[in-house]
């Protein structure tokens, strides 16, 4: 099953020829979810040849410009090329009344049904659920109120062995309740145990999603264990002191927090315009967390 995260954008407030603000796109099972929309998203997703018209659910982790500046140009186009599926967008409540201004002082009334899911960015809660994915909010610590988002795999059904459905004659009604977990019992009676017809589904996967915050320790618990965490790292450390100061964290704290939580992979953006270079943040996070990687634009990462 699909599982693969896309970075539209890696930079921090300002873009620059190589590096656009934040926005990702979670691809879960063919199932396209936007994380954040900074300003040029929409150009982004033209560049790298993903159909906008696919997403079907937004999710706003704060107000800061360079994370939903975006929005309203990519609400627009999808109106303009047609769409006529309903759009969910997740985000801080404040969020619906600059949307609902924007749409009418330019009189413009979408084709499609645009649904808001306010968030209370302070406390933990599942805000989206499916038959295979919950997404819960992740309270973070930035100057304004900020959530990142944890996505969750929900453990899959078990999978028969194809084979067994011919040796066994195994009639279509019975597949589900074997991949649900039944054992089956042959025409002859046989009980044949469902281990022995099925093999387990895999390992759930989780990734998540950490926007803008400071070094936050109360983040650990919430993302133990996590597959992939993406977590901020605008600066160097040596500017604690600024990233304090702007509520913002080093990419030594970030790998920090990678390894307390003990996930299996962490990966770092949100870089500040005076680094030329994120390789040099890289090298710093892999210094406390070996397994770092760069969220760099265009980039594909499996979870």
């Amino acid at each position: 099953m699909t599982f693969n995260i896309t970075i539209l954008g890696s930079n921090s407030a300002i873009p620059t020829l190589k590096r656009n603000p934040t926005s990702q796109l979670i691809n879960h099972n063919e199932r396209l979810l936007l994380v954040d929309c900074a300003e040029g998203t929409q150009l982004q997703l033209r560049k790298f040849r993903i159909k906008m018209q696919r997403i079907h659910h937004i999710f706003i982790s704060h107000l800061h410009g360079d994370h939903f500046f975006g929005l309203i140009g990519l609400i627009s186009s999808m109106h303009l090329l047609g769409r006529i599926k309903e759009l969910h967008i997740y985000g801080p409540p404040e969020l619906k009344e600059i949307l609902d201004l924007q749409l009418s002082v330019s009189q413009t009334e979408l084709n499609y049904p645009l649904k808001f899911h306010p968030l209370e960015q302070e406390k933990k809660a599942v805000i989206y659920e499916d038959e295979k994915l919950s997404i819960e909010t992740l309270p973070l610590n930035h100057r304004i109120p900020t959530c990142g988002f944890l996505f969750r795999e929900k453990p899959g059904k078990r999978k028969i062995i194809r084979q067994k459905i011919k040796d066994l004659n195994i009639p279509a009604e019975k597949i589900l309740e074997i991949k649900n977990g039944a054992d089956f019992i042959d025409e002859e009676g046989n009980l044949h145990k469902n281990d022995s017809i099925s093999t387990p589904p895999g390992e759930s996967r989780t990734y998540a999603y950490c926007s803008d915050t400071s070094y936050f320790e109360p983040l650990i618990p919430m993302i133990k264990n996590v597959d992939l965490l993406y977590h901020e790292a605008t600066f160097l450390h040596d500017k604690a002191e600024v990233a304090a100061e702007k509520f913002h964290a080093t990419a030594k704290e970030a790998a920090t927090i990678a390894k307390k939580a003990n996930v299996k992979r962490l990966l770092i953006g949100h870089f500040s315009n005076r680094y030329d270079n994120p390789e040099l943040l890289l090298d710093e996070a892999k210094e406390v967390f070996p397994s770092s990687e760069l969220a760099m634009d265009g980039v594909t990462i499996e979870v």
